[in-house]
């Protein structure tokens, strides 16, 4: 296995663990941050694991992380963007959708990304050149079947405040960011789109679904990737479409405008 594929993994698995620790169905305090996210004391205990150990397994590589690392110091050094809590409203009230998000840029491109899911036991893995995976078997994007009415895309509670939709599929909005692009790239949904999302909660999701055979961009087509120096990360986002087939990726460029 790829070594870093085997930390990022091990790290991942190691790092749901610690957020179970916190988690309870009956659901624990948050705080409101600025961009009117919330965070939670287990957001920044995952935090500080996985920085510790990117540190000192990786001490030449920079990180982004969501919670302490928002600033890229070094665009010719691998860096890690890291999740440690994705879903943190879902994981406040007590549900199941939320996991740890962990991308290794290269030359600024996704180049590796572990997503695991713990309540839901549900690990996506991707290396670029070498597939997608859930619990290591390959998973893959699926266009459209015209004989089954139950096809979906995937959104955010953002979506219909802030765009015009027109797309016949039905809505599904999962709370988790990267677990809505984990939906298409595992062939479940056709499109997803996340209004807000930042560069920690797209770096892993995206290798994943471009593994699996779809396609994922900026709905304005701004680049993301690779990041800039001297880019406050802690504010700066997209909106972001991911598509299993590139039928469907423009299909839902030409039903999607942002309201007046």
């Amino acid at each position: 296995m790829n070594q870093y594929l085997s930390f990022a993994t091990s790290l991942a698995i190691e790092t749901g663990g610690l957020l179970s620790s916190f988690f309870s169905e009956c659901g624990i305090q948050a705080s409101p941050k600025p961009d009117q996210t919330v965070v939670t004391e287990a957001d920044f205990a995952a935090d500080r694991l996985i920085t510790d150990k990117i540190h000192q397994h990786f001490p030449q590589d920079g990180i982004i992380t969501e919670e302490s690392a928002h600033l890229v110091n070094d665009i010719h050094a691998p860096i890690w963007v890291v999740d440690p809590l994705d879903g943190t409203t879902n994981f406040s009230l007590g549900l199941p959708v939320w996991g740890v998000s962990i991308a290794r840029l290269v030359h600024g491109i996704p180049n590796l990304g572990v997503l695991y899911f713990p309540r839901i036991n549900e690990l996506y893995t991707a290396v670029a050149g070498s597939g997608a995976a859930l619990n290591h078997q390959p998973i893959a994007t699926k266009a459209p079947d015209p004989n089954q009415p139950m096809s979906f895309f995937a959104c955010c509670s953002r979506t219909f405040r802030t765009f015009d939709v027109s797309i016949q599929y039905k809505p599904r909005i999962f709370g988790s960011c990267a677990y809505s692009f984990c939906m298409v790239a595992r062939g479940s949904a056709l499109l997803a789109l996340e209004v807000t999302p930042k560069i920690w909660d797209l770096a892993a999701a995206w290798l994943l679904v471009e593994e699996a055979g779809g396609m994922i961009n900026a709905l304005d087509s701004t680049p993301i990737f690779p990041p800039q120096l001297n880019l406050d990360y802690g504010t700066a986002s997209w909106t972001v479409l991911a598509a299993a087939t590139p039928m469907l990726m423009e299909m839902g460029r030409s039903r999607i405008h942002r309201k007046a």
